[in-house]
This record gives C-alpha cells, structure tokens and sequence, in this order.
C-alpha cells in the first residue's frame, strides 16, 4: 500500500502536518535545527578579544623586529682546526663566552685615546658561563687577562686573513683578531667547544647597569681610586649603576693586593650580587623586564650569529630561572707565577687540567654528583666506578683489566707512555699495569708539557694493540687515533686522568669554587693606599 503523501489534499483533509514541520511552522530534525543569534555582548567580547590579540601579536612582531635590528654579530670561533663546527656529539650543556673589551672606539672615547686600546681592544674580563645539561648546575669561571697561553692562528673577521699565532701569549691580547679567536684559544686550552659569546664594551656595562637598577656592594673601608677608575665609596653597602658600576669593575689597584686576581673577586662579588637581584626580583620569568634586558643587550653587545635571534636568548634565560642559587658557584682558573715572567700567570697543573675536565664532564662542583649511568659519554664522576667506553649510549665497560685475547705476542709489542699529566711519576703505575698484563716492552717516554685528553696514539698495523691498551685501562675508543709517523703505541696520559689505573675517575680540586651566588660575600677588602676618611 503506499504512503500518502503529507501535502496530498487527502492528507491536508486529514491534518496532517508537512513532514519536516512542526505546528509553528519550524522545520524539524538535526539538520533543521534553527540557529540561535548570538547575544550582542558576546558579539563585542569577541571583537574586543580579536583586536587585543591583533594587538599584541603585531607588538610582539615589531618588538622582535626591533631586537633583531638591534644585533651585532660576530664568527663564533676563528680558528682554523675545525671551523667553529660543533662535534657531532652535544653533552646537553651550554657555555657561554662573555668578554669585556677595554676598547676606546665609539662611544668609549671618553674612557681614554685610541693609544690605550683601539679596535676591539683587550678582553679586561674573559668569563666562561657553564650551564649543566640538566639546568641544575651553573658555573661562572674567571680566566685572568694576563694568563699566558698558546695562541692559535685566526682568520680575521674584518680582513678575511690568516694571522698566525702564537707558541705562548697573552689571551687577553687574542681579542685582536675578534672574540672568535679568544674563543678559539679557549677551547684549544680547556678542549671545550664553546657554544656562544657576548662581547661588552664600557658602555654596555654602564646601560646593563641601568637596566638592572643598580648592583648592591659592600666596601670595609671609605675609599677613592684617585688614579685609576676613580671609584669613589662610602664605608659599607652602596647600590652602584652607571658609571660607578663601570668604576666598580674596573678598578684595578683598590681592593686586596691590587693584582689583576684581586679584581677578578671583585668582579665576582659584583656577579653573584647582580644574580641574586635578578633572581630575587623574577627578571628571567618577567616578559616585561626581559625585554627591556634584551633590548640593552642587544643594543650594546656584539654576539655571535647563533645567539642573535630571540629564542636562542630566551632559551638561556628559561635555562637559568630555576638554578638554585647555592649551584650558582664563581671559579678563578687554577694559576701561578709564569716563570718567564713573574708579574703574568701561567696555569697551575695538575689543577687547571683537572677543573677542565670537570667541566668537559659536567661534574657537579657544589655538590655531590648524582649517581652515573651508563648512557653518558662522559667518564664517572663517582671514583669507584670505571669510566664509560665509547661515545654516548655504547654500554658500560666491564670492570675487569684484561684485555680481550689478542692474535699477537703482546711482549713484543712496542708501547711508550709519555705522561702528560703535570704529576712527576705517573707513569710510573701505569707502566707496572702494562707489564702485569703482558704488554713487557713498554717504557716511558718522559714527562712532557700537559694536555688536556688522554690519549692512545698508534702507527701502520698497530690498531688492534693500540685498541687493546684503550680497553685495558678502560680508555674511550674515541681516544684512540692514528698517527702514522708513529713506530708502535703511544699512551699520553692526560690531566683528565690524574690517579689510577682506571681512566675516568673525575678529580675536582680542593676549593676550586670561589663563592657561590647565594653568599653575600661580605664586604671587600679596601687597599689601604686607596682609604679615605
């Protein structure tokens, strides 16, 4: 029987309603479901809402551009051994180069003649910011102008030349030849890749300042650097900015022994001081404030093109806002007499060596290392565990000293040790160890100038030895090179392997942190000479 029809005229006798209708006359069903006008107020709230996003976006757009036209840039690392290519394993953690140039180019002209420094100038202040891979360490280490250390050639950023180096200089003086060199040196010095630089001049310093609203500080005596930076303080705490900040830092014969070390403790005071304002006062989680940072910052440092793009800056920040400020540690560089000259310094060993690579490692210096697990590629920091062989994520090393069976007489394999450790008689234990293991011909080739790495160097078909002598004192396969000029094996013990005869074990040295941010340090010492009433 078939269906009628709602609009039939038997239906409308009947009255029945129009499928899709009901009495009112609104069509039913999901998809008639009539649309409700939104209210007015909600209309307004959203127009608002889209002009205030508008808003912010095309401010924020015009703020990042305003900081990108800020930068100035400069290569990262001149050297020429590798380019300033970052290996191709990154530990996680982040170090950033900041230098101070006594240039009196530009705006600094006032602050002396081009006699006294021109172009970039000297690095008076060469800082090296460690942020740990986990964020939970910080380390801010001083190195003092006058250190004397190799030089590497550079290729100079304004020229394009290659300058050469220098067996032995003064590093402050590689920052002729632009912050990549002194970067350059630095990495060639603690075997570190540096990941980023800033370079300040006076006039950042005074505008840094500023920005910050002044830098607490505390002298134990009233006094007045008549003849030098002309830094002129009451007895007691003092809030410094501006000029009187630069004052504070480059004041060089007012406080304590009036050496180039004893402004670097001033410096560092000066630093923990400005970090437990900024952090007290939330500067790194304030957008506001952090922009108006940035935009100092951008305005008076040169950086490298890496860091001159505001994620990169802010990446850092966030990385520094948690750190609990007693992790927050101040490290001058290990250093003594250089015997060439005595008013220079010339790093201390077996220390120096040490502390670099604690920091290659990313040993904790203001606590006690977390438990190692194997898939680091750094050694143990723990001394009672063997050092991880191989490169990140290999797994852990056995523990036993045997070597696997070798398709060779190990007596007749010749192995010299040349300790570059910095410690007299090193050798010594680790030639028994060779002797106990079968490798017989073994002797030592001397003491030498320190490095930086152990290292397991070997001739033409001698890398199954030179592999065996690695596992033997649990040395990673990353250490192991070739060298073809060299008849049979050669182990170089570093200053990264001080003690033992199992590589790896990370030696901190005693009192190696200055201070912490956390300490208020007291109050600085006035040179007597410098007292006023």
């Amino acid at each position: 029987m078939a269906r009628r029809r709602a609009n039939s005229p038997a239906a409308k006798a009947a009255g029945a309603t129009p499928r899709g209708a009901v009495a009112d006359g609104s069509p039913i069903g999901r998809h008639f479901t009539p649309r409700h006008k939104a209210p007015l107020w909600l209309k307004i709230a959203a127009v608002c809402v889209s002009g205030v996003l508008v808003l912010v976006l095309g401010t924020a757009g015009v703020l990042v551009m305003k900081l990108q036209q800020n930068v100035t840039t400069s290569p990262l690392n001149a050297g020429l051994e590798n380019g300033g290519k970052k290996p191709a394993e990154d530990s996680g953690s982040l170090q950033v180069l900041i230098l101070g140039t006594d240039t009196r180019a530009g705006k600094n002209s006032e602050y002396g003649t081009a006699a006294d420094s021109s172009g970039p100038g000297h690095s008076d202040v060469m800082l090296l910011m460690n942020i740990s891979a986990d964020n939970s360490q910080v380390s801010v280490t001083s190195f003092p102008r006058d250190l004397m250390v190799p030089i590497p050639d550079c290729k100079s950023p304004t020229t394009g030349q290659i300058v050469p180096g220098q067996a032995m200089g003064q590093l402050n003086a590689a920052l002729a030849e632009g912050p990549g060199c002194t970067v350059a040196a630095i990495n060639q010095l603690t075997g570190l890749t540096i990941d980023h630089f800033m370079l300040a001049d006076f006039t950042a310093v005074k505008e840094l300042s500023n920005a910050l609203g002044g830098v607490e500080v505390c002298v134990n005596h009233a006094m007045y650097d008549v003849n030098g930076s002309f830094l002129k303080l009451p007895a007691g705490k003092s809030l410094v900015k501006g000029e009187q900040a630069l004052a504070f830092l480059r004041t060089r014969h007012a406080f304590g022994d009036s050496s180039d070390l004893a402004r670097i403790k001033a410096q560092q005071y000066f630093l923990g001081s400005m970090v437990r304002k900024v952090k007290e006062e939330g500067t790194l989680t304030n957008l506001p404030k952090l922009y108006q940072l940035a935009d100092v910052v951008t305005k008076n440092l040169t950086i490298d093109e890496g860091l001159a793009n505001i994620p990169a800056m802010v990446g850092i920040a966030t990385r520094l806002s948690k750190i609990n400020l007693a992790n927050v540690s101040f490290v001058t560089v290990p250093n003594e007499p250089y015997v060439s000259d005595p008013n220079r310094v010339q790093l201390k060993e077996p220390a120096a060596g040490q502390f670099f690579a604690a920091l290659r490692h990313d040993t904790a210096l203001t606590r006690a290392p977390a438990k190692a697990t194997p898939s680091s590629a750094a050694p143990s920091a723990k001394p009672s565990t063997p050092a991880a062989a191989g490169t990140a994520g290999a797994a852990p090393t056995t523990t036993t000293q045997t070597p696997t069976k070798a398709a060779y007489d190990k007596a007749l394999q010749p192995i010299s040790v040349a300790n570059a450790s910095a410690i007299v008689g090193r050798a010594t234990e680790v030639l028994a160890s060779l002797a106990s293991s079968g490798f017989t011909n073994s002797w030592s080739a001397g003491d030498v100038a320190p490095e930086n790495e152990t290292k397991v160097l070997y001739g033409p078909d001698m890398s199954d030895v030179a592999a065996d002598v690695a596992k033997l004192f649990h040395i990673p396969a990353t250490a192991v090179q070739s060298v073809p000029s060299i008849s049979g094996v050669q182990l170089v013990i570093g200053t990264d392997w001080t003690s033992g005869t199992d590589f790896g074990r990370i030696v901190v040295p005693k009192d190696i942190v200055a201070s912490t941010a956390d300490q208020s340090g007291g109050c600085l010492t006035v040179n007597p000479l410098y007292y006023t009433k």
